[in-house]
């Protein structure tokens, strides 16, 4: 490292983090509460929670499911079914006035008497305002991307900050901080000790954020090659008068793909299946595979499976990415250290922003038992 480079680094290091920092800042803030949606979502009492029955009670049968929610809204049509991987006891059914409308209304079903429940509130709410600030910024497809970028900027600067730290620190012990050289120099030690503490974990959430942005451009490329593939058969067909059983559909899925669960189910027209196709997502049971889909589609006249594969790389990556992002995937052990490092990293992002905002400040006077030091230091 020849101070040539050093001075590169260092200016490629400043400038990609003062672009990202406050950015990245919101994004910590709000992604805090978010590794606690399910408990504060309990705290606020905005959980909907199915009434305990025996664990031998049958399911109510999914055609039932969609009536119910057709009953509270009788002029909108069903949009998607899913249920939480850890709570089969609701079905939570969203309608809307189109296929793609995104005012849709999201009811929770009972799965095992078809009796409505609720309708979850989150548009509007605490965590809604937290969701959107963290994903979008409220500006749709375009405020992901431009988070995506400063996601970038925020690998950009954790791989020059490693770069820069051998050099700036080769006379320190680790975790050494100087208080007597004044303010300034010891929220230098504090940020360079604890950014290089958190340096995997920033890396990790912040390449997999940027990859998360991308989610809405790998669906539409899914959709323009493998799903117009699997539903070419059916291209300049008028869609469906009249939709086939809902629940005999699921078990032709189910009997087809055995050892794997229902993840989520899409209607005909809607983004992630064909005017002619129930698309019914089929995810595992283990903690890795239960975030993996394999799209299985289903004519929705006939109820009999058309096609089935696996999801393409990108998209496996997507989905293994999001777990990795999100720390939900070890249970309150892993959400206590993703909150913990989120908050150390909250930290490092605001000492960076405070070193530059006090890069003018003069020196403060120092001793002369550190002046001799350091003369000692120039010397040998």
């Amino acid at each position: 490292m020849t101070p040539i480079n050093v001075r590169r680094w260092a200016w490629v290091h400043k400038w990609s983090s003062l672009v990202c920092t406050v950015f990245m800042l919101l994004l910590c803030v709000t992604g805090l509460p978010l590794i606690y949606h399910h408990e504060i979502d309990h705290l606020l009492g905005n959980a909907i929670e199915a009434p305990a029955m025996p664990a031998t009670t049958p399911k109510a049968s999914l055609d039932d499911v969609i009536a119910a929610g057709k009953a509270l809204y009788p002029n909108k049509m069903a949009m998607y079914l899913s249920q939480e991987a850890d709570d089969p006891s609701i079905w939570f059914l969203t309608m809307g006035d189109n296929p793609t409308d995104e005012k849709f209304k999201s009811i929770a079903v009972d799965a095992r008497t078809a009796k409505v429940l609720g309708e979850p509130s989150f548009e509007g709410s605490f965590l809604g305002v937290m969701f959107h600030l963290h994903v979008d910024l409220y500006a749709g497809l375009w405020g992901k991307l431009f988070l995506g970028f400063m996601g970038l900027l925020l690998v950009i600067a954790i791989i020059s900050g490693v770069v820069l730290y051998a050099p700036f620190m080769r006379k320190l012990e680790f975790g050494e901080v100087r208080r007597e050289r004044g303010p300034r120099v010891k929220w230098l030690d504090l940020h360079n000790m604890l950014g290089i503490v958190t340096l995997t974990w920033a890396l990790v959430v912040g390449a997999t954020g940027m990859i998360n942005t991308w989610a809405d451009l790998m669906l539409k490329y899914w959709q323009y090659t493998e799903m117009a593939d699997m539903v070419a058969p059916y291209k300049g067909l008028p869609p469906p008068t009249q939709l086939g059983s809902m629940q005999k559909s699921l078990e032709h899925a189910v009997a087809a793909e055995p050892g794997m669960k229902i993840g989520f189910v899409a209607f005909p027209g809607t983004p992630f299946t064909s005017p002619h196709h129930y698309g019914i997502f089929m995810r595992g049971d283990e903690a890795l595979t239960s975030r993996l889909y394999k799209p299985v589609l289903i004519d929705a006249q006939t109820t009999e499976i058309t096609d089935r594969r696996e999801l393409p790389w990108y998209l496996t990556a997507l989905l293994i990415s999001q777990p990795l992002h999100f720390g939900d995937y070890g249970g309150a052990w892993m959400q206590f250290l993703w909150a913990a490092l989120d908050v150390i990293t909250i930290f490092v992002l605001g000492s960076g922003l405070y070193l530059w905002l006090k890069r003018g400040a003069p020196a403060p006077a120092r001793s002369a038992v550190v002046e001799a030091k350091e003369e000692e230091e120039v010397t040998a």
